[in-house]
């Protein structure tokens, strides 16, 4: 097996069917967890930096496997610090991934699908057309990546991850909570599950299913409306998860769970900004523990969507404050650099359609 797509995408196996493989090359199953752990806890991409094995392995590997590793297509860098990533994968499609650097935490937003199929209006990501679901190595990658970068331009490590980039990650379910697994093993990246959020834009039934699981790490549900005509006009997946549903999945998942939820909140000008709406959203929260992050709009070329005015906001936060609701407004990165979802893959591909033009 020359060909690269001949060969088995090592890093798609369990360790327990690595080690069947190994025993089918004529080599002892210790060894597959030797290179289990080069692949997952080191990170390694490539079979020749793998020092522990003899050549003879390696060249075994070589011949049998492939790593399709992801790779930094571009990068910029905004004058916040944000660094924004489009990623290249083994296929040639194009993700984004993020660094976001603040005083007390390093944070890595991660993509977990190529597009996405949901059609939010005011998202770059909603405009794009989903091409395929990423595996866990590719998700576990972005992580990798940025994990680098976070030491190599500001000497500290990553402290959280979310998955708040392209897709809808319950919309890849196996796969994210897979590259979770990886991400939070002893055997791999070693992180806390509690620094870990997965943002949905509401996929009542897998919210359900994240609660027979007891996942560990944390989730957020991207709101942005409390009232379903609103949320309706915005968020087409509404159509199909009303708000009640939504509610009654999330309760169901904090009694299996009792973990917290936040509440993403973009305050559009005009659209969801005034105290009626901030009461709705009041009213939806006393449904269980949360907080709210009310997150500043960065706007896009594809939507009228603009963000609230600053009174608007902090009339919109004190409102929630005031009903005893955590609320934090989150500001937003990167505006000098495409730093909206979905931008920096989209400017990419037209660059490239330019360049064959």
């Amino acid at each position: 097996m020359n060909n690269k797509k001949d060969k088995i995408d090592i890093r798609s196996l369990t360790l327990e069917s690595l080690q069947k493989h190994f025993i089918a090359l004529d080599e002892k199953p210790f060894r597959a967890k030797q290179v289990y752990e080069w692949l997952w806890k080191k990170s390694c991409i490539s079979f020749d930096h793998m020092s522990n094995i003899s050549k003879e392995l390696r060249t075994k590997l070589n011949e049998t496997f492939t790593i399709n590793n992801v790779q930094v297509n571009s990068s910029q860098i905004s004058a916040d610090k944000t660094i924004k990533n489009s990623f290249i994968l083994h296929d040639s499609h194009l993700i984004e991934g993020v660094l976001i650097p603040t005083p007390d935490r390093m944070t890595a937003c991660v993509s977990s699908q190529v597009g996405c199929s949901l059609t939010c209006k005011f998202c770059a990501t909603g405009y794009m057309e989903r091409k395929r679901n990423l595996n866990p190595d590719e998700i576990y990658d972005q992580v990798v990546l940025i994990d680098k970068q976070a030491r190599e331009n500001y000497g500290i490590p990553l402290s959280n991850i979310v998955y708040m980039g392209m897709g809808e990650p319950l919309l890849n379910y196996a796969n994210v909570l897979k590259s979770i697994e990886r991400i939070t093993a002893e055997d791999g990246l070693n992180m806390a599950a509690k620094r870990i959020t997965v943002s949905t834009a509401g996929i009542a039934k897998m919210i359900r299913k994240l609660g027979d699981d007891k996942v560990k790490f944390n989730l957020a549900l991207s709101l942005h409306a409390a009232n379903d005509e609103k949320r309706n006009a915005i968020m087409p997946i509404n159509e199909q998860n009303s708000l009640k549903a939504l509610a009654d999945a999330l309760k169901y998942y904090f009694a299996k769970t009792k973990n917290p939820v936040t509440y993403e909140y973009i305050v559009f000008d005009g659209v969801n900004d005034t105290l009626k709406d901030a009461e709705e959203l009041a009213r939806f929260c006393r449904h269980l523990p949360c907080k709210v992050n009310i997150i500043e709009y960065n706007p896009i070329s594809f939507a009228s969507f603009l963000n609230a005015g600053e009174d608007r906001i902090e009339a919109f936060a004190d409102y929630l404050r005031k009903q005893g609701i955590t609320t934090n407004i989150r500001r937003s990165r990167g505006k000098d650099i495409d730093a909206a979802c979905g931008q920096l893959a989209i400017n990419e591909k037209e660059k490239e359609k330019e360049q064959l033009a």
